[in-house]
């Protein structure tokens, strides 16, 4: 099995893109005229920091994995037997499926980015090595209330999302038990119950599209199994309430005859991810990873 990784939200760097947009002037006039701005310009300067924007980042993302996406496809690299994306990295593995063009994701993750980005307040926070029985345990003893898990990224990374309240209670439990965590740079409690406001609005803006039976298998988010067809609205709203299910995608896919062989669009951080999976499963093996 070879699968190709898309990265999500959190992935954006300035710069990003300067490598593809030149290949590729036709698509990313047609980005610009859609979104309204020089994207190209936002990526190279960054300036005031707009790429930590929510409904900045996701299409620029969006853009730029496809981007080198079609570079690869232009390169004939290897075909994928299977396509996963983290968060908003899903709706690049859609594209490279077949699910629907450029202009349709382009559409749906520029009203993905505004919506998650009205619904703003609360966080993310990243806890490292620690199985996520054991921190809900902490968090309970603790008293602390309010905070969803929102990403099981690997056996002992998880990340959390909440209020800021209840945030700041729980890192205050995590810090006096000395469990490592990391505030992540975003402008709500995304993949948390704190989405449910905007979830019936981006499920009626995703019936007006027309979805494609995907090509190749891609790995839903929400269930950590494959996508059908006929669900593609409801998967892709439930996405944003539930957890990123990487860890069980990822079992999937070791779990299957002839072992996992993965490659990264951008960067390599699904890449260790994977790697720290597939090392406390036994029932699969991972044969390869590259960039």
């Amino acid at each position: 099995m070879f699968a190709i990784l898309f990265p999500g939200q959190g992935s954006q760097f300035r710069g990003m893109g300067a490598d593809v947009f030149g290949h590729y002037p036709g698509l990313t006039r047609f980005a610009c005229d859609l979104l309204g701005y020089d994207l190209p310009s936002r990526c190279r300067d960054n300036q005031d920091d707009v790429l930590s924007r929510t409904e900045c980042t996701q299409p620029a993302l969006f853009t730029v994995n496809a981007l080198h996406a079609f570079e690869r496809e232009r390169r004939e690299g290897r075909p994928a037997d299977c396509y996963l994306g983290h968060s908003l990295g899903e709706y690049n593995a859609l594209l490279a499926a077949g699910v629907f063009d450029f202009e349709t994701g382009l559409r749906i993750v520029k009203k993905r980015g505004e919506l998650m980005a009205a619904a703003s307040g609360g966080g993310m926070t990243a806890v490292l090595n620690t199985p996520v029985t054991h921190l809900l345990d902490v968090l309970r003893v603790d008293g602390v209330e309010g905070v969803d898990v929102a990403a099981y990224n690997t056996d002992t990374q998880v990340v959390i999302a909440g209020s800021d309240g209840a945030l700041r209670a729980a890192h205050a439990s995590l810090q006096s038990r000395n469990i490592r965590f990391s505030s992540l740079r975003v402008g709500a409690a995304f993949h948390s119950r704190s989405m449910e406001s905007v979830r019936s609005e981006f499920e009626e803006f995703l019936g007006g599209f027309t979805f494609a039976e995907p090509a190749v298998n891609v790995i839903s988010n929400a269930s950590g199994r494959p996508y059908e067809r006929s669900v593609i609205p409801e998967m892709l709203s439930r996405q944003l309430v539930e957890p990123v299910r990487w860890v069980e995608s990822i079992r999937y896919l070791l779990d299957l005859d002839g072992g996992l062989e993965c490659e990264q669009i951008g960067g390599d951080s699904l890449l260790r991810m994977v790697s720290s999976v597939a090392k406390s499963s036994p029932q699969g093996t991972l044969t390869k990873i590259g960039v």
